[in-house]
C-alpha cells in the first residue's frame, strides 16, 4: 500500500504538468478516491472512543504549563510528515544499532514536547491497548495546541501506522531551513506534494513559537537588504548581543507570541519577519507577496487555506494494512 500511495503521489504530480488536458486523469482521482478510504474521520469511535479526548486533555495541561508547548508539537508533526511521510519516525529514540531523526541537523536541540507523547500514548495504551497510532496522535496534538492557542479548527483523519524505521538523512534534506530563499520553500514542499499556498499557508504557523538568535544571523546583520525594520533589528541584536547570545531565544511573533492568529503576515508587511525565510516571502516572491496580503487582511481566509493545508499534509505517505505498526511505546518499534 504505500509503494501505491507513493505512486499515486507521482501521478498528483504529473498531472499538474497536463493541466490543461481535454480529460481529467482518472487514475489520479482513482488514488486520491484510495487515499480517502486510508485516513478516515471518527476511526476511533468505536474502537477507542475516548482517544480524542484523552489527546485533548494532556494537550491542553502542556499547553497550561507552558504556552510555548503548542508551538513545539504542531512543529512535531511538520517535521514528521516532511520526512517520509506522517509516520511518527521522528519520535524513535536512537539505540546502538539503529539511527533516528532526532539527531538531524534541523531536529537536534530544537525539537521538544517529546515527553508530551509518552504520556498520551502511556494513557491509551492502558485504555486501549494497541489502538491508537503514534502518527495518528501527532496529527492530533497539533489540531489541538492549535485550538488551544486560539486557531482554527478541523477534523483530524486517522488511520496512520507508524514506521518501522526513520531516516537522518532525509530529516537533513527534507525540512526546509530558516534561511531558504523562496524557491528553495516551494521546491521541499512540492517534493512531498504540497503547493506554494500550502507553503505560504503552513508558514501561518510562525504565529507561535519561538526560535534561536543562531537561525537568523542574517537578519541581525542587515545583510538581506532593506527588508527590516530598523527597530525590530535593534531589539533583535539588543536580545542577542548577550553573552549567550546564539542560544537566546526569540519569539516569532512578538506582537501575539501565544495566539494563533494572522498577525505574522501583518508582522511580515511591517518588515518585521523574524526568519529569513519568513521575510522571503515578501521580499522575494510576487505570488508568495500577494497571500500573504490577503492573509494579512483576512483572518478567516487564513485560517480556511491553514486548516486545509494541514489535512492534505495529515495524509501523506500514510502508511496502512500491512505496512508500519501501532507501537506501543511510541521511542521504539515493538
Amino acid at each position: 500500500m504505500a509503494n501505491y500511495l507513493a505512486f499515486c503521489l507521482v501521478m498528483l504530480k504529473l498531472s499538474i504538468a497536463f493541466a490543461n488536458a481535454p480529460k481529467p486523469n482518472t487514475l489520479n482521482e482513482t488514488c486520491l478516491d484510495d487515499i480517502s478510504i486510508v485516513l478516515q474521520i471518527n476511526l476511533y469511535k468505536n474502537s477507542c472512543p475516548e482517544a480524542e479526548p484523552i489527546i485533548f486533555s494532556w494537550v491542553e495541561h502542556a499547553v497550561s504549563q507552558d504556552s510555548r508547548m503548542a508551538a513545539s508539537l504542531l512543529r512535531l508533526h511538520f517535521h514528521d510528515c516532511f520526512v517520509n511521510g506522517c509516520d511518527a519516525s521522528v519520535l524513535l529514540d536512537e539505540t546502538g544499532d539503529f539511527t533516528g531523526e532526532k539527531t538531524a541537523p534541523p531536529n537536534l536541540n530544537s525539537l521538544r514536547g517529546f515527553e508530551v507523547i509518552d504520556a498520551i500514548k502511556s494513557e491509551l495504551e492502558s485504555v486501549c491497548p494497541e489502538t491508537v497510532s503514534c502518527a495518528d496522535i501527532l496529527a492530533t496534538v497539533a489540531r489541538d495546541s492549535v485550538v488551544l492557542s486560539g486557531g482554527p479548527s478541523w477534523e483530524v483523519q486517522m488511520g496512520r501506522k507508524d514506521s518501522l524505521g526513520a531516516s537522518k538523512a532525509a530529516a537533513a534534506n527534507n525540512i526546509p531551513g530558516p534561511n531558504s530563499t523562496v524557491p528553495a520553500l516551494v521546491a521541499k514542499f512540492e517534493n512531498v506534494g504540497l503547493t506554494l499556498t500550502d507553503m505560504v499557508a503552513l508558514s501561518g504557523a510562525h504565529t507561535l513559537g519561538m526560535a534561536r538568535c543562531s537561525t537568523f544571523t542574517s537578519r541581525l546583520q542587515g545583510s538581506n537588504g532593506p527588508d527590516i525594520n530598523m527597530d525590530f533589528l535593534q531589539n533583535l541584536q539588543q536580545l542577542c548581543s548577550e553573552s549567550d547570545g546564539n542560544t537566546r531565544l526569540a519569539h516569532l511573533d512578538l506582537v501575539s507570541p501565544a495566539t494563533f492568529d494572522n498577525q505574522y503576515f501583518i508582522n511580515l508587511l511591517s518588515e518585521e519577519g523574524l526568519l529569513p525565510s519568513d521575510q522571503a516571502l515578501v521580499s522575494e516572491d510576487y505570488q508568495t507577496r500577494q497571500l500573504v496580503l490577503s492573509y494579512a487582511e483576512d483572518p478567516l481566509a487564513f485560517f480556511e487555506d491553514f486548516k486545509n493545508s494541514m489535512v492534505k499534509m495529515g495524509s501523506l505517505g500514510a502508511l496502512t494494512g500491512n505496512d508500519g505498526e501501532i507501537r506501543r511505546n511510541c521511542r521504539f518499534v515493538n
